[in-house]
């Protein structure tokens, strides 16, 4: 692949910053190029008049007066409810899982809805710029092999696994397998799918994750059982993903329900190897910075330490948590306590697809968080967990979430002509004299307007990606 440049206006996180060092990791330049080698890595970001002559000669792609952004990370997804967006079960999620979801799911079983739900979510993945993603995947071993057929031929990333249920309600009986089989399984997936595309999981874009649905929907035994299988494939760079403190309906949610079931001191403990009655190790923890946690809305401090302490990150999904119900993640006290934040759309929970509507409704969650608690976040803070801390999330920072010169090319090409309304905001908007106040208002309005219609084109380590 020859070189090629991209001009347009470039905003992203450079370097490897926190959250709170977001802003000042901030990186805007309005004449911008970004310049790709001929493996798709980044060679050269920064103003159009300063590229190295030695890739003056390359291919131009002017996409001005468009912006050029890192490629979207959502880091919770479910595919198995591609088509159960906006499912109404009258009560929270526990309601709304019995009556909705685990019926949509089953419908997967079926091999040709499964093959067409692979197309759709894949289609709706580009539509949305989303080029790295973390799938809950279905149960159905034919759906995941649809999945992630149709996303190597899209060109995306993908971490995803076969959501494994040994134990639920009668409208979960489906989608249950017994004990044996949730762990063959499992593994079954592992090698087939695991860094399947390039054979290398530090090249691969394909990658599995070990995913129990929650932990109401499994049982000790398999917590035992998928801490030892864990234990003998972390090394292969497998990935775990799961649910943690979603709902906290006093008596009958989630959180409680956990807690009761297992007799333990903390949600998180079931997933440490800590589920026996009393918090007594049982097994092995599957914790660990290739661990992603969904929501983490009512965690305890200690259960938040320890997140942080073995590199696990959160997925903050408020516009799921907005539409189930779930609360208010705290976001100053998640934040103070050091562990990484991510962004996810938890479709079909919540009811978007976009990465940018989600850093939306964080920014409107937060800042009517009571008192003291309320924050104005920093367009680059929501630009980091969009972006780059869904890349350390998934333990591929290293390889995209920014435009550092090395990086693979993940970006989406943002035209506003597409959506009228941002463009209107984009044109017409006031800014302050101030130019890092200017520059924060723009990125900000650009987050908040960004839409389907916006997205004009997507990349994944420089090539450009598309479904069948």
């Amino acid at each position: 692949m020859a070189t090629h440049i991209h001009l347009g206006h470039i905003f992203h996180i450079a370097g490897a910053p926190t959250v709170t060092e977001a802003a000042a990791a901030l990186v805007s330049i309005p004449d911008g190029a970004l310049v790709l080698d001929d493996s798709g890595r980044i060679a050269f970001c920064g103003d159009r008049t300063e590229i190295p002559s030695e890739y003056e000669s390359g291919t131009v792609h002017d996409h001005r007066p468009g912006f050029l952004l890192p490629g979207f990370v959502d880091t919770h997804i479910h595919f198995p409810q591609t088509y159960a967006g906006d499912s109404y079960g009258g009560g929270q999620l526990l309601e709304w899982l019995t009556l909705c979801m685990f019926p949509s799911e089953t419908k997967f079983a079926d091999p040709e809805f499964a093959q067409q739900a692979a197309v759709e979510f894949t289609h709706r993945r580009i539509s949305a710029g989303t080029t790295a993603a973390m799938v809950f995947g279905s149960a159905f071993p034919h759906a995941q092999d649809a999945l992630f057929t149709e996303t190597k031929k899209a060109g995306l990333r993908i971490v995803s696994g076969r959501g494994i249920q040994t134990v639920g309600v009668g409208t979960a009986q489906p989608l249950m397998t017994s004990e044996e089989d949730a762990i063959r399984l499992t593994r079954e997936e592992i090698d087939k799918w695991h860094g399947a595309d390039t054979g290398d999981v530090a090249t691969a874009l394909l990658h599995v994750a070990i995913v129990p649905r929650f932990s109401l929907s499994v049982t000790t035994e398999t917590l035992k059982n998928l801490g030892e299988l864990y234990d003998e494939v972390r090394d292969r760079g497998v990935y775990v993903h799961s649910h943690l403190n979603e709902n906290n309906r006093p008596g009958t949610g989630e959180v409680d329900s956990t807690k009761e079931v297992y007799q333990v001191n903390s949600y998180l403990d079931t997933y440490d190897g800590k589920f026996l009655p009393g918090s007594q190790v049982g097994g092995k923890s599957l914790l660990g910075r290739r661990t992603i946690l969904a929501h983490c809305v009512h965690c305890q401090d200690v259960e938040l330490e320890r997140m942080a302490e073995t590199g696990t990150s959160v997925s903050h999904c408020p516009v799921s948590q907005l539409f189930l119900g779930s609360g208010t993640m705290p976001w100053k006290r998640t934040v103070a306590s050091g562990v990484n934040i991510s962004a996810g759309t938890d479709f079909g929970g919540g009811d978007e697809w976009l990465i940018p509507r989600v850093l939306g409704d964080a920014f409107k969650v937060h800042i009517n968080e009571p008192g003291d608690d309320g924050v104005s976040m920093h367009p680059a803070e929501m630009l980091f967990i969009g972006t780059l801390g869904g890349a350390r999330a998934l333990d591929m920072e290293n390889r995209f979430g920014n435009f550092d010169v090395g990086k693979e090319a993940d970006f989406v090409v943002v035209d506003p002509s597409g959506t009228p309304a941002l463009d209107g905001l984009l044109r017409h908007g006031i800014r302050a004299a101030d130019p890092d106040l200017a520059r924060d208002q723009t990125l900000f309005a650009l987050l908040m307007g960004i839409r389907d219609t916006s997205i004009a084109e997507v990349y994944v380590a420089g090539r450009r990606a598309g479904a069948s």
